[in-house]
């Protein structure tokens, strides 16, 4: 019996996966260093530290792990502190106002500090939607790891199996699938090309309403 409904943030809430691309690319450029637009796809899902522990592990970098989690923190940070463009997903509000309407409870679960999270979602005018918020930095382990949404769910109170995610990268699916949660794949262009397969469902856009009351229908099972 669902109870809970679990959104990632980057790429789902909003198209925010190509200004981490930005961001990032001209990091690895500043660094010297040749990741393959291949390579960066499969950091979509990722924490900071996780992301440069496979840098650092794969190139010989001058820097400690902590300052280079330090660059990519200041320059994310200051990109979406400037940023006046973000909207969020096209059908996201009308998909949120329903769930409302349903009695699920809901919450955010990123790989995104938690800080940065609250500072986006205030942007998008989507604070008041979530009974909790959860930040890869509140975790040992971020994604493909499934503790950032077992910790999303402990603070809804709610049973890992009753929680269905919305996610749109492989690292998030597998790590929702690996909490015992269902899972709805959120195909968006901007995130790359991710394999979603390990899904209960696959969107493209919040208005497919027809598969997610599918999953929603499994509230009675």
């Amino acid at each position: 019996m669902l109870e809970a409904i679990i959104f990632d943030m980057d790429g789902v809430l909003l198209n925010s996966e190509p200004i981490y691309f930005e961001v990032e690319k001209a990091l690895f450029q500043k660094l010297g260093l040749d990741i393959s637009a291949a390579q960066h796809e499969t950091f979509v899902g990722m924490t900071m530290p996780a992301i440069w522990k496979i840098i650092k592990t794969e190139n010989q970098l001058d820097y400690s792990l902590e300052q280079l989690v330090e660059f990519h923190k200041k320059g994310i940070y200051r990109r979406f502190l400037e940023a006046e463009d973000l909207k969020p997903n096209p059908g996201l509000f009308s998909l949120l106002d329903f769930l409302k309407q349903m009695d699920f409870r809901m919450a955010v679960a990123s790989s995104t500090n938690r800080e940065l999270v609250e500072i986006i979602l205030k942007k998008l005018n989507l604070i008041a939607y979530w009974q909790s918020f959860t930040g890869g930095d509140e975790v040992n382990l971020g994604k493909p790891q499934p503790d950032v949404f077992l910790l999303a769910a402990q603070k809804l109170a709610v049973a890992p199996q009753k929680c269905l995610v919305f996610e749109d990268s492989k690292n998030g699916v597998l790590a929702a699938k690996a909490a015992g949660m269902k899972v709805i794949g959120y195909q968006n262009s901007g995130s790359g090309r991710q394999d979603l397969s390990a899904a209960d469902a696959i969107i493209s856009n919040f208005r497919d309403m027809d598969k997610i009351k599918k999953i929603l229908a499994q509230k009675g099972e």
